[in-house]
């Protein structure tokens, strides 16, 4: 993006404005034109410096008030929002109250968006005043930095007071464009959609007739068999592609009918109606030509690929209960795998609970979960690649039965390799693998899915024994002395290799 210097502004620090670390133009949530004409009007760094704060300003809004966030579209639509006012009161201060441009249409499509996710006024306004306070005191600290301390007092107060008026005319304009919305979307019937599938979802003691009643207004049989779906882009404004998506994904899935409902900008919730008896593809194999079968697993992930969205599926549940059931399994099935995302584990387009599920429970309390992995793994918890690659080793072999076979064939490495590994790894824990092998296996698991999150917070520290060592060639078998001591690993009581 092209740099060019600024108008001089009214007050002279602003033009000194910069951001603490490495900020490029190109990072700001606004689009192009709108960031060009910032830095014609005041500068590049001040610009970057306005970016900067914007992000920490955001983090400090969804921090305390959640449900503005909601998904990383929704977070991403907050933040053009709030640079968009962090900008107009830069070119308050520079250029004067008079300068600023009406009210950016990223502000009021925020807004919107709060709406329709029924988030209530007062939220909204608590994430204004959040917001008000983080960027004032940034504003406020920079002049006092870059003014001449004779007289930092009157303009740390001519600056207050300019802020305190701009943010009370947002404050205005936002509650008017929040409540116009609301009685346009109140009156709407995806609202009336909406309002009964979260009163389904909320309350257990629904009678037939409301069911019945529920069932046509949605049109959408209520008591036939159901399969829920969690679907999100991390890019906002794309809710027309996730509904398509989530369409063809549940009709791939042996879907009659569908319920589509937007819940926040770039994810949404669906349901199908699916047949009970077991015609539903579930293992989703792959034939010997190659091509994932229609309306397997990997079929669908290749259309969600396609179309950069992601999606996590319930399992099938019949009535209201069911449709109640398989959305919680979905949520919990997203949560999963939003935790490997941050993790930095390869993302999975579809995932099905059925497949998650152990883990999706273990994980419900996160800290606990931590908790248990460190204990039960010990040094091989560390954030290390060697102890990651002991831990994947050792994970793949216990549920293989100890087969170096099956887990050489998985990992693509030498059945050596498999042997060293396992020995190295036993050495690390202290004890072998029949030792709590339930615990061992279930903390290595939760390891392999969720990463740093239940791994060691700290720098990792050298074990006692001699530093991990590789074999001299991964197609080489370890020494003698591995293979006479390593019982566990060549005992005959674990399963022939294949």
């Amino acid at each position: 993006m092209t740099e060019t210097g600024g108008r001089r502004p009214r007050r002279a620090w602003i033009a000194r404005l910069g951001p603490r670390g490495a900020v490029e133009l190109d990072r700001a949530a606004s689009p192009r034109a709108v960031v060009e004409d910032a830095v014609a009007r005041v500068g590049a760094d001040p610009v970057r410096w306005a970016i900067e704060l914007n992000s920490v300003v955001v983090r400090r809004i969804v921090g305390e008030v959640p449900s503005l966030g909601g998904s990383p579209a929704a977070v991403e639509l907050l933040r053009r929002g709030n640079e968009a006012t962090t900008l107009r009161a830069l070119f308050t201060l520079a250029e004067g109250p008079a300068a600023a441009p009406p009210t950016d249409e990223a502000i009021l499509e925020g807004i919107h968006e709060f709406v329709h996710r029924a988030v209530p006024l007062e939220r909204v306004l608590h994430g204004v005043r959040i917001g008000h306070a983080a960027t004032t005191e940034a504003f406020l600290r920079a002049c006092a930095e870059l003014v001449d301390p004779e007289v930092a007092v009157d303009e740390v107060t001519a600056v207050s007071r300019e802020l305190f008026s701009y943010v009370d005319d947002l404050s205005d304009t936002m509650i008017r464009a929040y409540l116009v919305e609301h009685e346009v979307w109140s009156t709407s019937a995806a609202a009336a959609r909406a309002d009964i599938v979260r009163s389904l979802l909320s309350d257990a003691t629904a009678t037939a007739t409301d069911v019945g009643e529920a069932s046509r207004v949605l049109g959408y049989d209520l008591r036939r068999t159901h399969e829920a779906v969690v679907v999100w882009s991390d890019t906002p404004n794309g809710n027309s592609t996730l509904q398509a998506a989530a369409t063809e994904a549940l009709r791939a899935r042996g879907a009659t009918t569908t319920l589509v409902v937007p819940v926040a900008s770039g994810r949404l919730w669906a349901w199908g109606t699916v047949p009970r008896e077991g015609t539903v593809p579930s293992g989703g194999s792959v034939p010997s030509g190659g091509t994932p079968r229609s309306g397997s697993w990997e079929s669908i992930a290749e259309g969600l690929s396609r179309q950069r969205t992601q999606a996590a599926f319930g399992t099938p549940g019949g009535g209201v209960e069911g449709f109640r059931r398989s959305h919680r399994e979905a949520q919990r099935g997203e949560r999963i795998e939003r935790l490997r995302r941050e993790a930095g584990r390869v993302p999975r387009h579809a995932t099905a609970y059925a497949d998650v599920a152990a883990i999706a429970l273990l994980a419900t309390d996160l800290d606990a979960a931590g908790d248990f992995v460190r204990r039960e793994l010990g040094g091989l918890a560390t954030r290390t690649a060697s102890m990651e690659a002991l831990r994947t080793t050792l994970y793949h072999y216990i549920g293989a039965e100890r087969s170096l076979a099956d887990v050489a064939r998985r990992l693509h490495v030498a059945r050596g390799t498999v042997t060293y590994r396992v020995k190295r790894a036993q050495e690390v824990l202290g004890h072998g693998l029949d030792d709590r092998r339930f615990a061992l296996h279930t903390a290595l698991a939760l390891a392999e899915e969720l990463g740093d999150a239940v791994l060691q917070p700290n720098s990792p520290v050298r074990q006692p024994n001699s530093p991990m060592r590789q074999p001299n060639s991964p197609m080489r078998q370890p020494n003698s002395s591995v293979r006479q001591t390593n019982k566990s690993v060549s005992q005959p009581n674990r399963r022939p290799e294949s």
